[in-house]
């Protein structure tokens, strides 16, 4: 109720006043470009290095209330829901919060000098810059933007009411959800609760993460999301079940259900056609005496066969000839523009998504790159090497330059917009302190009896005089790529936490021994990274029956399983691996 609570002229005023003091006072929730900012212009210490630790109970909710208004119902709607309050005594409570709810009430220049007289700013600060749950309801979401009138995108103005519209708004309006936001899963156009006089706008510079919008005279923003961070301007406490539900989906998030993947690697065969080929650990060719680019099928017709069976996503390797140049790569672009035609699932493409300079001289950024894959239909980036390059600066550094390929990329389209493509080895030894990486106890003894392993990270050996063999010499380039991986001085489970903290939001955890086994998966990988990461980990390499997937999503913290070659082949329909999962009690998308 922000702006029921303060006359208008007076918050006005208020807000524009702020906005004259230095932006070096400013209270920043820097994201990606102008949004996740409180350029609220009121002064409180400068940030000093804060350490974020969650509590254990998953029952509990933080609840911010300052003192500025009546939060009651908020208390008693989140008790309704089965869950005890923790009161913000501390900024310390802030930092160590599982999940956060802010329900901002009062006058937005007088709830800015609450906290930051409390220090409960900076800490909300740190908070949310490391994307931990958050909901901001009214005022909560209004200090996520600028604050002032004059000042650039993210503007939080009053509503104007020379149009004959009553100012503030209260009452209910319906929502219009322009994207997926989790807790509004249930509203679709259903009408929720309005006490306000002001309001932000969508702006092209913060469309990415605008939820729902409404109308009131103007198209004004009525959610936002961007990670775990939710913020909604109407009321959910006072908005009858639908506004519980709101609150239901952020107190419990919606457990992922697991994803089937299908993988298709895309590369030119020696007649210069785009097929769909699978290696056995890396190697596409047939072992015949043609030696031809094993012919799996054409990428568009089986990306379209595996949407109507149920695939929940389509994977894109891009591994023709234009790796080097991918930019050059109009035939890679045209599979993704037809197939986004007919396909409804999220489409990843991956392969040569880095800076990269063409004949001309022209030099290409890697967010260049993936902006022509994006309008080109793809969903996410996946990348590789480049990632692999990234990891080891910055674990050397500890710097984040912000110039790599996956920092680029997720700075401007977002994490959820970016995985990271893990291609590891299994390295046997005696003990887990022989080396200074991460390593595990294996269920498979190592050929000398090794009961430990680390698994080290590998990136492809490929250039451009290479990439020419691969199209035009059969057999002679492929002996120089065949598992043509350069082994690093990084593990799986160190490169998992640096990129993840890079912003990577997802991990594709391939496994070189596994691949094309059709053993199962390497589950000792799995749960090894999967467990160290709160992003999601997709599981690949080694499927070769249905029960295959049923044992990673049981055995490991997975959420979701990739396949290829077994798909391709026919061997294991993806209708039979989601009846075999419904079968044993694990939820899937039928």
């Amino acid at each position: 109720m922000a702006a029921a609570a303060a006359a208008t002229t007076t918050q006005m005023d208020n807000t524009r006043s702020l906005s004259s003091i230095s932006s070096t006072s400013s209270l920043l929730f820097t994201r990606t470009n102008e949004f996740y900012k409180i350029q609220n212009r009121v002064k409180f210490k400068s940030p000093r290095a804060l350490s974020i630790r969650a509590t254990s109970s998953d029952s509990v909710v933080t609840l911010l209330d300052y003192g500025a208004g009546n939060v009651r119902s908020v208390r008693n709607a989140i008790r309704h829901l089965g869950f005890g309050i923790k009161d913000v005594q501390t900024p310390e409570d802030i930092l160590n919060a599982n999940r956060l709810i802010f329900p901002g009430v009062g006058a937005f220049a007088a709830a800015m000098d609450v906290l930051n007289k409390t220090g409960m700013a900076e800490a909300l600060c740190a908070y949310i810059e490391k994307d931990r749950p958050f909901l901001g309801i009214c005022l909560g979401l209004q200090l996520l933007f600028q604050s002032s009138e004059e000042n650039g995108p993210g503007v939080v103005g009053r509503f104007d009411s020379s149009n004959g519209f009553r100012v503030p708004q209260i009452g209910w309006n319906a929502l219009q959800i322009t994207k997926d936001s989790e807790i509004l899963d249930d509203v679709g156009d259903h009408h929720v609760y309005f006490v306000h006089s002001y309001r932000a706008m969508p702006s092209d510079d913060n469309k990415e993460w605008v939820s729902s919008t409404c109308n009131y005279g103007d198209n004004f923003i009525a959610s936002v999301r961007r990670g775990n961070v939710h913020a909604v301007q109407f009321h959910p406490e006072k908005s009858g079940d639908v506004g519980l539900s709101v609150l239901r989906r952020f107190l419990h998030p919606k457990t992922n259900i697991p994803k089937v993947i299908a993988c298709l690697d895309v590369r030119a065969n020696d007649k210069g056609d785009l097929v769909v080929t699978k290696g056995d650990q890396y190697d596409v060719r047939e072992h015949t005496k043609e030696n031809e680019v094993r012919n799996l099928g054409k990428p568009v017709e089986l990306a379209r066969q595996y949407y109507k069976e149920g695939a929940d996503e389509i994977s894109f390797l891009n591994i023709t000839g234009f790796r080097d140049f991918p930019l050059g790569d109009l035939p890679m672009l045209q599979v993704l523009r037809l197939t986004s035609e007919n396909v409804f699932v999220p489409l990843t493409v991956g392969g040569g998504i880095r800076d990269f300079t063409d004949a001309n001289g022209r030099h290409y950024s890697s967010l260049e790159v993936a902006s022509e894959y994006f309008r080109s239909g793809a969903d996410k980036i996946s990348i590789g090497s480049d990632a692999v390059y990234a990891a080891e600066d910055y674990l050397k550094t500890g710097v984040k330059t912000g110039k790599s390929s996956l920092e680029q990329i997720s700075r401007v389209y977002g994490n959820q917009a970016v995985v990271v493509s893990i291609d590891p080895r299994r390295v046997y030894i005696t003990h887990p302190n022989d080396v200074e990486f991460k390593a595990v106890r294996v269920t498979d003894l190592g050929p000398n009896g090794e009961e430990y392993a680390w698994y080290q990270c590998t990136v492809g050996i490929l250039c451009f005089i290479v990439t020419f063999l691969f199209v035009h010499t059969a057999t002679q380039s492929d002996k120089a790529v065949n598992g043509g991986r350069e082994g690093r001085p990084i593990g799986a489970y160190e490169l998992a936490k640096a990129v993840e903290d890079l912003g990577a939001g997802e991990i594709l955890l391939n496994c070189i021994d596994c691949d094309g086994q059709g053993k199962g998966f390497d589950m000792d990988l799995i749960k090894l990274i999967s467990d160290a990461v709160s992003i999601p980990v997709i599981a690949s390499s080694g499927a070769g029956a249905v029960e295959h997937f049923s044992d990673v999503f049981r055995k490991t913290n997975a959420s979701a399983a990739l396949a290829a070659g077994i798909f391709h082949r026919k061997e294991v329909p993806i209708q039979s691996v989601k009846e075999h999962l419904y079968k044993e009690g694990i939820e899937v998308r039928i």
